[in-house]
Order: C-alpha cells, then sequence, then structure tokens
C-alpha cells in the first residue's frame, strides 16, 4: 500500500486544491495530456459507470496516483452487486491507490443491483468502520433531483453528514452542476441555516457543445428552462455551438461574493475534454503550488 498522508497533509490538499475536477475509467488517458496543467495534489474524482468495470476504476485511480493527484473513488451503492463486490472494489482500490478520500452516491439504477438500496444502506453497513476511512464526501443537488422530493433530499444529506462526523470522518460535499446560479446559492445558504457547515464544492460544467450540454443535463436532471437556458448563454438553433461556462461562472462567483457561506469551493465537470476544462479553469482560478 501508499504511504499514507497525515490527516493535516489531506486536509490542506483536499481543502486548498483550487478546483476538484472528475474523470471515467475509458477517459483516463486525458489526464496525462492534462497533468503538467494541473496543480500537484489535485482531487480527482472517479466515475462509477454502469459501461466500466472495477478493473477499469482501479486503474484509473492507481494512474492518477502516478501522476502525483488525489484518486477519489465514487463508489455508487445501487450498481453494486453484493457485499462482496464491495469489499473486491475497496481491496483493489486501497491496494493500488490508497485513496484517502471516497465519495458515497445512490447512483442512478431504479432498480438496484444488488442489497444496497442508497448510500445510507452503504454507510449503515460498515464501510466506513472497516476500511478505516477518515475522509468522505457526498453529492448535493442545488436544484432539486428528477426523483427524489426536496424534504427528502435534505433530511438524507443532512443523515450522512452527521453519520460521517460522527464516525470521526471529515466531510465534504459537491454539488451537481446546473445553470442557475441563485440556485444555488439559495441552497448553500438553506444547509448553512440548517448546520451543515461542511465544505461545498459547487459544480462547473467546462466549456462543451451546447447539445452535449444539454444532454448531460436531461441525464443529471438538471434544469433547463429556456430563461435558464438563456442566462447561461446557450443557443437552442444550434447544438454545435461550443460554450464556456463564463455567464454561469461570473453569477455564481458575484453571489457568492455577496454572502458569508463558510468554505465555498470548486468542482470541474470536464463535459468537452479534461484538457480544455483545466484550461479554462486555471485561467479564472490559477493554480498555486503546494507548501
Amino acid at each position: 500500500m501508499s504511504e499514507v498522508k497525515s490527516d493535516t497533509r489531506i486536509l490542506q490538499i483536499f481543502h486548498t486544491a483550487p478546483y476538484a475536477l472528475e474523470v471515467t475509467g475509458k477517459d483516463i488517458g486525458e489526464i496525462e495530456a492534462a497533468r503538467d496543467e494541473l496543480r500537484p495534489g489535485t482531487p480527482i474524482n472517479i466515475a462509477f459507470l454502469g459501461n466500466e468495470d472495477h478493473a477499469q476504476r482501479i486503474n484509473a485511480a492507481r494512474t492518477i496516483r502516478s501522476f502525483g493527484f488525489e484518486p477519489v473513488p465514487i463508489i455508487s451503492s445501487r450498481r453494486l452487486r453484493s457485499a462482496q463486490d464491495l469489499e473486491t472494489l475497496m481491496q483493489g482500490l486501497i491496494a493500488a491507490a490508497a485513496p484517502q478520500r471516497f465519495i458515497f452516491v445512490g447512483g442512478d439504477p431504479a432498480t438496484p443491483a444488488g442489497s444496497f438500496q442508497d448510500s445510507i444502506a452503504l454507510l449503515k453497513a460498515g464501510v466506513i468502520e472497516k476500511h478505516a476511512i477518515r475522509h468522505a464526501g457526498i453529492v448535493g443537488y442545488p436544484e432539486g433531483h428528477p426523483k427524489i422530493d426536496e424534504d427528502a433530499l435534505l433530511s438524507a444529506l443532512k443523515w450522512k453528514h452527521d453519520f460521517l462526523r460522527e464516525a470521526g470522518c471529515t466531510v465534504e460535499i459537491t454539488a451537481q452542476y446546473g445553470f442557475d446560479a441563485e440556485a444555488v446559492v439559495r441552497w448553500i445558504k438553506l444547509l448553512r441555516e440548517e448546520g451543515v457547515q461542511a465544505p461545498i464544492r459547487v459544480g462547473v460544467p467546462g466549456p462543451a457543445d451546447v447539445g452535449k450540454l444539454l444532454r448531460f443535463a436531461r441525464q443529471f436532471g438538471v434544469a433547463t428552462s429556456a430563461g435558464i437556458v438563456r442566462r447561461y448563454g446557450l443557443s437552442l438553433t444550434n447544438l454545435l455551438v461550443r460554450v464556456g461556462p463564463d455567464r454561469y461562472w461570473n453569477h455564481i462567483t458575484e453571489n457568492l461574493a455577496r454572502e458569508d457561506l463558510g468554505d465555498v469551493l470548486f468542482h470541474l465537470y470536464p463535459f468537452g475534454g479534461i484538457r480544455d476544462g483545466v484550461r479554462w479553469m486555471n485561467q479564472h482560478i490559477p493554480p498555486q503550488p503546494v507548501d
């Protein structure tokens, strides 16, 4: 197993990295193309897709670690076939890359592949204790979820936050990407009012074709009303136009600057390619060297 960094060092990496980003197993080669433009220690989430296997996820974690970045595997409860399937994945990831943070999500399948109905069931099964996890992440939905009531979303997030804190974990919340900056700020304010003080990473969609952005929005249940789409600068008449998140970025940073909302960081969803997304983010949040 790789040498495990101290908690202080891990927190420095997670909370001072200018942004995190996401990669799939099949696209891991894009990290190599962008490695010289990423800050050492950058957290890179590893998506849990239904058309990839554990070997691809483990290879992604190993590759990310070898490049000097921090692999953050996403564990999709509803895609796990069994408790043994979970153990196989966790042991493989730990042996290959010693990830210091895991993100636990429910996942997209309407019918669970195994016994884990959601991420709460996974946490209750003892994954934190069994693998001595000290740093954990959960996902939030600032614009709601197409299949889950808003009150249920809030209740589940608070339960997971409190459960992880009581288990001795640091907690970070990664927000699903969207187009409505005002909704994001309202959601963060609500969490703070509810006593959730964990760092929050605001989702930022990287430069991509309009059609691709809208496809991902439908897949993730992101609101795409005509008014919000226009505010983002998208053209519904030309889906091949490539756009960056400039308008959304300006709206979100202006709104955040007016509020005192605690630790608010960023997470890049590089839908149009990792290198282009990283370059865009670096123009807006210049990477700083690790002390």
